[in-house]
């Protein structure tokens, strides 16, 4: 999978100046643990500040706050089942947002590293991208098993351990 990444925030590059290597990182992990990615896919991630997050978010989700993560899904069910790209492009599985200010505080709060919580928020927003959801509880018993086994590869704990919330907040 390529990740095309811009950074319009400066903090991400003074608090995780490594991003975009995780990024990587994160997107072959994720692209080992699904079986159905397609062959040729890309994906845009936008590492933002909070204003632009709290504007994404209340122009698609009507929800006027800043949000750790958004996915805007851009393939459909059938573009991801052919798994076919168009033309010699590969296929576009859409955009995830993550917002600087909201990921750093949620870690500082949670006691977890910075990179840890951006690498678990970034499976989790590529794993909406490819259609996996958590709006239901049978959703969720299929969608947070494979973060967690996606993280473990990446040496990274399991999020949800003696958590009471089930997936991160506010993820579209």
């Amino acid at each position: 999978m390529q990740v095309d990444i811009s950074i319009t925030c400066d903090d991400w590059l003074t608090d995780l100046p490594d991003a975009a290597a995780i990024a990587t990182r994160v997107a072959d992990r994720v692209e080992a643990g699904v079986r159905s990615l397609p062959a040729a896919a890309e994906v845009s991630l936008l590492l933002c500040d909070d204003g632009t997050g709290r504007r994404l978010n209340r122009q698609w989700r009507a929800r006027d706050a800043a949000t750790n993560v958004l996915s805007f899904p851009a393939a459909d069910a059938d573009d991801l089942a052919a798994g076919v790209p168009v033309g010699d492009r590969p296929l576009l599985l859409g955009d995830v947002v993550l917002a600087h200010g909201v990921v750093r505080r949620e870690a500082a709060a949670q006691g977890k590293p910075l990179a840890d919580h951006f690498s678990h928020l970034l499976v989790h927003g590529l794993l909406h991208l490819l259609g996996f959801d958590h709006e239901t509880d049978n959703d969720a018993a299929v969608m947070e098993p494979l973060e967690i086994d996606i993280l473990a590869g990446l040496g990274i704990a399991d999020p949800y351990a003696g958590s009471m919330t089930a997936s991160p907040q506010q993820t579209v």
